[in-house]
């Protein structure tokens, strides 16, 4: 099929999930040109990934969302055990602790994915961008300047294409790059938006129902009238009519059928880890669930997901709008596979009831030591350690200095010269000590983390060439 007008656009992305909309964001508010399409006629409908891990709401503040997401979400619920449709007792699954100048969220924050893409939606119309909806990849091609998408409504032309279109990616498929992995568990499981009537269920409570046909989870979802049904199957499988999500939930809880008076959305899915060979062909990247798929269990794809897009974001813009080298790309998959293969056997742990929901989950340790773009140590930190929040000296936080799609250049108890200005690109900050930082020198990158740390300046400017013209 030929096109006799191609449109262009900096960056092509590919599926309009909670990675594809993170991504649209960052690169709008960098002024890069981008086009996010999507297969569907509207957003994903359901609450599959309705856990936000401490790392992953910091991230999304920085995006400029943090305060819809405290105002439609809440803490999860401590789980409370039923047998025989008697309570059994309250199990807190979950490792929570007190937020600190550090680290200013201390436990996982519950919201539905639907409404995590609306947030984002909206802030992305903000951000001057929108979601070409009903529009699928039917195939691409590209060359040493750039790549040319044929999607079901015309032809595009992009620098560069992102890959955000899921576990079954086109994009994936069409690069002919495979996914190693494996079966989590063999037992089929249903999840599903159920509304129950009031007081058959009380929204106090993550409850746990067990069982010889297999466990059942329903959970309040915060800021909703829903709650997220989970239930596996040993046997058989699953019925995701609401006639058959109805006499699921009469067997295996003390609820009656008519007890849920609305089926919102449901599905079923076989829990599997997989991991892309590689995140990158060419001037194409994958994503989010195209480059990796978890268990839903410890609430990690969607945050991993994220985390992708906010790597990713900051380096196309460097290339795209300050003269970068390209070369700065490779650092992608060089950073964030291996988190995702070490995310991926975590969840896969958690799943198995090998590990338990504690600190690594929150990913708030994650980091690039000793990645392509981390040079140096000073005071406490090492470069590619996340740059902790604060007080940052003046009456803000230091998240607040860091907000934005700058460098920020924090001396902290020091007063040395620096050999570079405040600009654009670099935002400079001093404050007194403090010691979570220590003394020291520390260039936070523009998804804060620190890229270079020192006593002194030395090699400063010549780490920064990296990242410009």
């Amino acid at each position: 099929m030929e096109f006799n007008n191609v449109k262009e656009t900096g960056v092509l992305i590919v599926g309009a999930g909670p990675s594809g909309l993170a991504l649209a964001c960052d690169l709008a508010r960098r002024g890069v040109p981008a086009l996010l399409v999507e297969q569907a006629a509207a957003l994903f409908p359901g609450s599959r990934g309705k856990g936000v891990q401490p790392r992953t709401r910091e991230v999304l503040d920085d995006l400029g969302v943090g305060d819809a997401v405290r105002a439609h979400g809440g803490p999860a619920p401590v789980g409370l055990a039923w047998r025989d449709g008697k309570r059994q007792g309250e199990h807190d699954m979950f490792r929570r602790s007190a937020p600190t100048d550090a680290e200013p969220y201390g436990e996982p924050w519950l919201l539905p994915q639907w409404r995590t893409q609306e947030i984002l939606h909206a802030r992305l119309r903000e951000l001057g961008g929108e979601i070409t909806f009903s529009t699928a990849l039917t195939g691409l091609d590209q060359d040493a300047d750039g790549v040319t998408a044929r999607l079901s409504t015309g032809a595009v032309r992009a620098a560069y294409l992102v890959a955000t279109d899921g576990g079954r990616s086109t994009v994936r498929r069409a690069l002919g790059i495979p996914m190693t992995g494996e079966t989590v568990d063999p037992s089929p499981m249903l999840v599903a938006d159920v509304r129950i009537a009031e007081p058959a269920l009380d929204r106090l409570n993550w409850h746990l129902m067990g069982g010889e046909a297999g466990y059942t989870a329903i959970c309040p979802l915060p800021g909703t009238a829903d709650f997220q049904l989970v239930s596996q199957f040993k046997d058989g499988e699953p019925d995701t009519s609401p006639e058959g999500v109805r006499a699921l939930v009469a067997a295996r809880t003390h609820l009656a059928a008519e007890d849920v008076t609305e089926v919102r959305w449901a599905s079923d899915f076989r829990p599997r880890a997989a991991l892309a060979d590689r995140f990158r062909e060419g001037r194409v990247f994958l994503a989010g669930d195209a480059a990796h798929v978890h268990s839903p269990a410890g609430g990690q794809g969607l945050n991993t997901s994220v985390q992708d897009a906010y790597n990713l974001g900051w380096k196309l813009g460097q290339v795209l709008r300050h003269g970068a080298g390209a070369g700065l790309l490779d650092s992608y998959e060089e950073e964030r596979r291996p988190v995702a293969a070490g995310v991926l056997g975590m969840s896969t742990r958690i799943h198995r009831g090998q590990q338990e929901r504690g600190a690594e989950a929150q990913q708030l340790g994650l980091g690039y030591r000793g990645g392509p773009l981390s040079v140096g140590r000073a005071g406490a930190l090492e470069a590619g350690d996340r740059a902790p929040d604060g007080p940052s000296g003046d009456g803000r936080r230091l998240f607040d200095v860091f907000r934005g799609p700058h460098f920020t250049l924090l001396t902290v108890d020091t007063d040395t010269e620096l050999p570079v200005a405040e600009s654009e690109l670099v935002h400079i900050h001093r404050t007194g000590r403090y010691e979570a930082y220590g003394r020291g020198i520390f260039l936070v990158r523009p998804d804060g983390y620190i890229g270079w740390a020192g006593e002194d300046v030395t090699g400063l400017t010549g780490y920064l060439a990296r990242f410009t013209r």
